[in-house]
């Protein structure tokens, strides 16, 4: 939204905005002249206000109350005032690095699963932020390949079996013969060169993502491992395809206790119909968490904003969604968010989701 104001304009929006989100009242101009050090009188700041409110930044929700900030006043608050010359970042980079030093200490990737430690990860940024936090699990397609070995079961079965790089074990049962028939390979010869075959898919497999297990060359494959290649493909190929499903619903969230206390949520259906969306219609929710970043950039990582009805899901129209990818290398794999009411402080949601998302990627790469 692109808004022209003056200078006087962004400082008493920016002051409204945030006497708002720190007292939760509707701000009248006496509040801010105490507060602030706007340099004008009252008359000044109600006639300033008037104009805010006009434009459709501010609106008053009673006749005889103060003003609050519209979802349009929020937008330009995040777009045009979150900059050095308005913000205290103090308490923003003090948060962002709570987030970070929790996430390092705290986390066990060697000894916990990964849905535990995405789940840890939620736990802190949802403490942290006062939010309800959300976190996607990786996108299957991206997983990448850490080990392959072909072992065989019996005399005509061989196991395959792959390690993720999150050190998850995936295996598929493979027929050597046409069901009736049985090898007429000695066994101790067909060990041999499943260990063969193992090291050729390990070579050219290793490092790559289940999208990209299909584009092996066969045709590489020595001459007396020809008759292994075209059933390898059909199960490596059978394999990937079914493991390769979006994991769209797999979403730890954490913290909706603690952000249903605000008073933003007081109304009980209203409540009702978020926590349905949080539990029962996942498949909804993520496709926002995962869109690609559009707006602020604070490190690494970018973010993307949602303010109030900028959100097409009618449960959180009155809510804020802040999300960010996490990535490896420079895929994006999974995403990292938090809800509140539209009334946050945006600049520390803004900086502990982006720290987040930077831990994240960081171990993920």
């Amino acid at each position: 939204m692109q808004v022209q104001l003056t200078n006087r304009q962004q400082h008493i929006l920016w002051a409204t905005v945030r006497h708002y989100i720190a007292t939760a009242e509707p701000v009248g101009s006496k509040a801010l002249l105490d507060e602030y050090d706007l340099g004008v009188s009252s008359a000044t700041i109600r006639n300033v206000m008037g104009v805010l409110e006009k434009s459709g930044l501010l609106y008053q929700p009673h006749t005889s109350a103060g003003r609050i900030p519209s979802d349009s006043g929020y937008r330009i608050y995040v777009d045009q005032l979150i900059t050095p010359s308005f913000r205290d970042t103090t308490r923003a980079d003090i948060l962002a690095k709570e987030v970070e030093l929790a996430l390092q200490n705290r986390l066990h990737w060697e000894d916990w699963s990964l849905e535990a430690v995405l789940q840890g990860a939620a736990q802190i940024l949802a403490t942290v932020s006062g939010c309800i936090s959300l976190i996607t699990m990786p996108q299957t397609t991206m997983a990448i390949v850490r080990h392959l070995q072909l072992m065989q079961i019996e005399a005509n079965k061989i196991m395959l079996i792959m390690v993720t790089d999150a050190y998850e074990t995936h295996s598929k049962l493979i027929n050597l013969c046409p069901p009736g028939e049985e090898a007429k390979v000695d066994p101790e010869k067909i060990d041999h060169e499943l260990q063969i075959v193992s090291n050729f898919l390990n070579t050219h497999l290793r490092g790559r993502s289940l999208l990209e297990l299909t584009s092996l060359d066969w045709s590489e494959l020595d001459q007396e491992f020809q008759r292994y290649g075209q059933f390898l493909k059909d199960s490596v190929t059978d394999f990937t395809r079914s493991h390769m499903t979006p994991t769209t619903t797999q979403i730890m969230i954490r913290g909706v206790a603690e952000v249903l206390r605000q008073p933003e949520f007081s109304q009980l259906q209203q409540v009702q119909t978020i926590i349905h969306l949080l539990e029962e219609e996942q498949e909804q929710l993520w496709p926002l968490i995962f869109a690609e970043p559009e707006t602020q950039e604070m490190g690494k990582s970018k973010v993307t904003v949602r303010i109030g009805t900028e959100n097409p899901l009618e449960p959180i129209r009155t809510c804020t969604l802040i999300s960010s990818t996490y990535r490896r290398g420079m895929l994006p794999v999974g995403s990292v968010g938090v809800l509140g009411p539209t009334r946050l402080d945006y600049e520390s949601a803004i900086a502990v989701v982006t720290a987040a998302a930077d831990y994240l990627s960081d171990a993920f790469s």
